[in-house]
């Protein structure tokens, strides 16, 4: 005799998000401070070099936005494979993962490597032009093994087991910390290199963080069951596909979102050194924040994807979406007030320059009051990529994202000169949007999943 499923408590589920979101959130930091690393380190080489690797930051993440969010379809796909109990079907899609997030990483190679020509014709200012160029040369040969890290961490992700993406994140700070300052200043054997030598060595840093993880999956008895390098498979079309028809909605939607500061950074590298230098602080402290409701976004995914395995219907669906957002709103009250009331000491942290300080501090304020609505949308993307509504919030993304905010901080900050300000009220008024327009979707469509079947227990 079946009995229908009652989904976890309400405070049962936030504290799983919380435990699942945790290393995730770390992991994410630790990647966020990877960009504030570089920031540091090329603030205190000049602001020349702080210049160049804003521009340089902002061309390399503008592309790699669509491999990493491609490859985020594969923690519901695992997540939904396990709550079903089909384990013997995990490390199939997995291998076929890992050819999609090598031709991605090969792909983006080549991207870069035209990018990096195109700086003088977009407008850049000259005086940034050669190091952000010289910093795209060295990043690039990272690229392959990125994606593919993203792939491997996606895939524990998924499978509830989120630690490695903290310790791995972590461990390339380790990396990267002593290698940026000895490629970017010289020491010994190494020369002066700059923006570019912090390029190199955060290549340095991706494989050797992929080689780490891969290690790790192939060796740890947690993943033995999955059989994930037992065998050779070839890449097979109809998997792939399938992974991309997941993600490569979820890829353009993250691609909307992140290019439109991207871009932002772009116009304003237009403007020059200081205002470029000011922006790439401002942007970095703000992306830093963004780590926490970026991993409570990808834990909401990976619980919805499991509640929908597991048959809990529409309402453990809406009971997993509902635990992220709280999480999301008390941790954004958190680094909201942080901003607003600390903005003057982070900034020197980064520069000891007074005018990009004054400017950098100004900046903040704006990124103190869209706290809320960049939680907001994050977590009800997360949501519906757990749910597989990937291709209506793509249009919503691209609509608000640059219908909304590009097009409002262009005529801003570049038609009616407001500067670097007009810019971030852009920012402001598209994030606004399109948590309106993503939280609706996310209530609409969690209405519609089939209702709970039988099942013996709630995880």
């Amino acid at each position: 005799m079946s009995s229908a499923i009652t989904p976890p408590p309400f405070g049962h589920e936030v504290r799983r998000t919380a435990v699942l979101a945790a290393p995730l959130v770390a992991g994410h930091v630790a990647t966020g401070l990877i960009g504030f690393v570089d920031s540091v380190i090329a603030g205190h080489h000049g602001t020349a070099t702080l210049a160049a690797v804003a521009v340089g930051t902002a061309i390399f993440w503008l592309p790699l936005m669509v491999p990493m969010g491609t490859l985020m379809a594969v923690p519901p796909s695992v997540s939904q494979l396990d709550g079903e109990g089909r384990h013997a079907e995990v490390g199939p899609l997995f291998r076929q993962a890992l050819w999609l997030a090598a031709a991605l990483g090969v792909a983006l190679f080549g991207l870069l490597t035209l990018l990096a020509a195109g700086l003088g014709p977009f407008g850049i200012a000259p005086d940034i032009v050669p190091g952000a160029t010289a910093f795209l040369h060295g990043i690039r040969w990272g690229v392959p093994a990125l994606t593919l890290y993203f792939c491997m961490r996606y895939l524990s992700d998924g499978l509830h087991w989120t630690l490695p993406t903290m310790v791995f994140g972590f461990g390339g700070l380790v990396v990267l910390v002593p290698m940026g300052y000895a490629l970017a200043f010289g020491w010994g054997p190494f020369p002066e290199g700059g923006a570019g030598g912090l390029g190199i060595a955060s290549a340095i840093m991706m494989w050797t963080q992929s080689a780490a993880f891969a290690l790790y999956l192939a060796l740890s008895k947690r993943f033995a069951r999955y059989q994930l390098f037992t065998r050779f498979d070839p890449p097979r079309r109809a998997e792939i596909a399938a992974l991309l028809r997941t993600g490569l909605p979820i890829g353009v939607t993250v691609t909307m979102e992140g290019s439109l500061f991207v871009v932002t950074a772009l116009l304003i590298g237009r403007l020059g050194e200081l205002e470029a230098a000011a922006h790439q602080i401002a942007i970095n402290v703000a992306a830093l924040c963004f780590m926490v409701p970026f991993g409570l976004a990808e834990a909401t995914t990976v619980r919805v994807g499991n509640a929908i395995g597991r048959g809990l219907g529409s309402a453990g669906v809406r009971r997993a979406g509902f635990a992220g957002l709280t999480l999301v709103l008390v941790t954004q009250t958190v680094s909201g007030v942080l901003l607003l009331l600390g903005h003057d000491h982070v900034v020197r942290i980064y520069t000891e320059d007074a005018a990009v300080a004054a400017l950098a501090g100004s900046l903040l304020l704006y990124a103190a009051a869209f706290q809320f609505p960049d939680g907001i949308q994050a977590l009800s993307a997360g949501a519906l990529r757990g749910l597989k509504d990937t291709r209506v919030p793509m249009v919503l993304a691209a609509a608000a994202y640059w219908g909304v905010g590009m097009a409002l901080g262009a005529t801003l900050g570049l038609g009616l000169g407001w500067g670097p300000k007009g810019m971030w009220i852009g920012l402001i008024a598209g994030l606004t949007v399109a948590a309106v327009l993503l939280g609706a979707r996310f209530l609409r469509s969690s209405r519609h999943v089939p209702a709970p079947a039988a099942s013996p227990t709630a995880q």
